[in-house]
């Protein structure tokens, strides 16, 4: 099997840039991590926010910190950084090759959608963001890798989607018809999400978002590691 990762993100409408940073990195045993942080409002001071803590995250896992330890550091750091006055939302979402399992660790309202053997998962238990508080804890799943394993991880600015026009996305509708289809690419998963999403918002969307969907799928081909990665630049 392997594990295919895609990231499909917008910001919202008239702001010079997205709130919210995604960043991938390998872990020192040869696992992978995915790190997606909403930091407070939008555009410019929010990116600052958000790159804030995932610095923060991605620098302790690339030394072999626990995800849950990093996610506490984080917001301890915000916390300290910006004297309690800020939040942001963080996710981590890793396939931990020691242990055999995929690990995701929540700091947001926001739920992720887990998908096993077909049928959809809902993590939506409370969870508070990072920043507010000292000593803040995340909550934490992990599920052991199979076939057809998918997580999709999002800001709320999907859950959101559509709200402004009198038309809210029907998310969970949507996310359904995907677990029942085991072979979707997660960047299709990603992309179809992303393009109703701003389709609601009538093209112009109401916040910045950003979706993350990680899968298993059955190992095709040989076994070296690849990424893409698509950055549209106004002219």
């Amino acid at each position: 099997m392997e594990v295919q990762i895609a990231v499909a993100k917008i910001p919202k409408f008239g702001a010079s840039e997205s709130g919210d940073t995604v960043e991938v990195i390998e872990r020192p045993q040869g696992g992978i991590s995915v790190v997606l942080s909403d930091g407070q409002t939008s555009g410019r001071g929010a990116k600052s926010i958000s790159n804030l803590v995932v610095r923060k995250v991605i620098s302790l896992l690339a030394e072999g910190v626990r995800d849950g330890a990093a996610a506490r550091a984080a917001s301890d750091y915000l916390y300290t950084h910006r004297s309690g006055k800020v939040s942001a939302t963080l996710n981590i979402c890793s396939v931990d090759l020691v242990t055999k399992t995929l690990v995701i660790t929540r700091n947001n309202p926001t739920p992720v959608v887990l998908f096993e053997h077909c049928e959809m998962r809902v993590l939506d238990e409370e969870s508070k963001p990072v920043g507010v508080y000292r000593g803040t804890r995340p909550v934490i799943v992990e599920v052991r890798l199979a076939n057809g394993l998918c997580a999709v991880v999002f800001s709320d600015g999907l859950t959101h989607a559509g709200s402004r026009t009198g038309n809210p996305i029907d998310l969970y509708g949507v996310l359904s018809r995907y677990g029942n289809l085991p072979d979707a690419p997660p960047q299709v998963i990603a992309d179809s999400l992303l393009r109703q999403a701003v389709e609601l918002d009538g093209g112009r969307p109401s916040d910045d978002i950003s979706i993350v969907v990680v899968k298993v799928l059955p190992h095709q081909g040989d076994q070296a590691r690849r990424m893409v990665v698509r950055l549209p630049i106004d002219a």
